[in-house]
């Protein structure tokens, strides 16, 4: 009877050290390149590719579970942050952190984009967006945000410019220490409501 106990423990206790290493494994190589292959990242796992696939049954579900869990880390570390006070204030700090915790993903986000669909990709980040969301709508009750365009586009858009910051120093058209001031600039700019002067992102985001 005991041993009948113990062998499926045992098993499941393997599965899971096979999962958390298949996708620690996995963060690493799609960070260094979105291409990387199974075949790569079961090697660097120290699995066999019949193992991976007994627990991911596509490239495109292992890439999905571990941009999920890269997700979900990163939100619970902007959990801690302070959005209270001025509105602009705290977007620029949300943007900072934000764009750090996107630094850390790397290359995920890029391997999702091309594995993932669309409506995936949007459902993954929802969580993340409904912070923005909500300051956006607090800047906007307050007359600090423009309010003559919709609240999905100007959450939407700090998303794109956020990622097309990472194709700027992917191409070598944009240094990464400047970039989370460059992000800040160009979403308040964005945010602030026609006529009004536009907020210093870069004074605000050292304050």
């Amino acid at each position: 009877m005991a041993r009948s106990t113990i062998q499926p423990t045992a098993k499941r206790a393997d599965a899971r050290r096979n999962i958390e290493a298949i996708l620690d494994a996995a963060a690493i190589c799609l960070s260094r390149d979105a291409d990387a292959s199974i075949a790569e990242i079961a090697q660097a796992a120290g699995v066999g590719r019949v193992t991976l696939y007994g627990h991911f049954a596509s490239r495109a579900e292992l890439i999905d579970a571990v941009v999920a869990r890269a997700i979900e880390e990163g939100d619970v570390a902007l959990d801690s942050l302070d959005l209270s006070g001025e509105p602009s204030r705290a977007l620029a700090r949300l943007i900072e952190q934000s764009w750090l915790t996107l630094v850390q993903i790397g290359s995920l986000v890029t391997a999702a984009e091309f594995a993932l669909s669309p409506e995936r990709m949007r459902e993954l980040h929802q969580r993340p967006a409904s912070r923005v969301e909500r300051l956006v709508e607090r800047g906007q009750a307050e007359g600090v945000f423009r309010t003559d365009l919709p609240t999905s586009w100007l959450v939407g858009t700090l998303h794109r410019v956020m990622h097309g910051a990472a194709a700027e120093i992917e191409a070598g058209r944009l240094e990464p220490d400047a970039a989370a001031a460059v992000i800040a600039a160009t979403v308040l700019a964005t945010y602030t409501p026609p006529g009004a002067a536009v907020p210093s992102a870069d004074t605000w985001m050292r304050s």
